[in-house]
């Protein structure tokens, strides 16, 4: 699951390829008043993107919610267990599109739906894209609300000891194949 591949396109958009070496997919919080960074290292994609055909552009993406790690082994450890991601029984987040929109020159913000442990909400993610022939690199950040999704079940459904707000970070590496 580590490496992002592309579906062939219905019209226009150019599928990507994602360098799964070179990108991250990040996660940030802050726990007992301690900022932290953390990573999921497993997780597989669909990209078409054109800039010029934005109306049959889409992103699903697919993640592995137990290969997250923090450098922290006792948040590692707990992270995919019943109380946060209950990976045994929602095994894999998913984002998907439903509209991508241009905002400036370089930046976008891709619109859609994010499913954690079985909820699905809204979620828009801002993010800059640079394009250089056949390779391109977006970087974005959104914030959710962990409770939102159910992450963080018993004594962790309140803010006392790990903040409700969490970042999604994406720096993306990607080479167009068509």
């Amino acid at each position: 699951m580590t490496t992002l591949t592309a579906a062939t396109s219905a019209a226009n958009a150019a599928d990507w390829k994602l360098d799964s070496g070179e990108s991250k997919l990040g996660f940030s919080g802050t726990q007992t008043g301690t900022k932290f960074q953390g990573a999921f290292t497993r997780y597989n994609a669909v990209i078409e993107f054109d800039p010029d055909h934005l109306n049959a552009s889409h992103i699903a993406v697919s993640v592995d919610v137990a290969s997250a790690t923090t450098d922290d082994k006792q948040r590692d450890a707990t992270l995919p267990g019943k109380d946060w991601f209950d990976a045994a029984q929602f095994p894999t987040a998913k984002f998907e599109t439903s509209a991508i929109r241009r905002k400036g020159k370089d930046d976008y913000e891709a619109m859609g739906t994010l499913t954690l442990r079985g909820v699905t909400q809204p979620l828009t993610l801002p993010f800059t894209l640079e394009t250089n022939g056949t390779s391109a690199h977006a970087k974005g950040h959104a914030e959710l609300i962990r409770s939102a999704f159910g992450i963080g079940q018993g004594p962790w459904t309140t803010d006392q000891w790990v903040a409700l707000s969490v970042g999604i970070d994406i720096d993306v590496i990607a080479t167009r194949e068509n």
